[in-house]
């Protein structure tokens, strides 16, 4: 059959079986990480290594988890967090979830 006759799931009215669905939910989640994580290093003004260097892994990792390459360790969440001088919020609901930081804020 040419390929001008292809067609895809959606124009034979099937649907997105469920472990697709999944797939593209964890691909969200870690996506929803990578910005966190990239967002805050940058309002600290650091970079990569510079990161990786007050949390432990290396700065391969840390472009992999902001290329979401890679989902760290709960261990190693904990450490981004206190390399980032933030709290770690997660939330995930049924259709969504969202990944921040929250600033520590410096005593004056």
């Amino acid at each position: 059959m040419p390929h001008s006759r292809w067609q895809t799931g959606s124009d034979q009215g099937l649907t997105e079986p469920e472990a697709v669905s999944e797939v593209l939910h964890e691909i969200r989640l870690a996506m929803e990480l990578a910005a966190a994580v990239c967002n805050r290093r940058t309002e600290l003004g650091l970079t990569q290594a510079e990161l990786a260097d007050r949390a432990g892994p290396t700065q391969a990792k840390i472009s992999r988890i902001e290329g979401s390459d890679a989902v760290p360790t709960l261990p190693l969440l904990t450490k981004l967090a206190r390399a980032l001088d933030a709290s770690l919020h997660i939330t995930i609901d049924a259709d969504d979830a969202r990944v921040s930081f929250t600033p520590h804020t410096s005593a004056a």
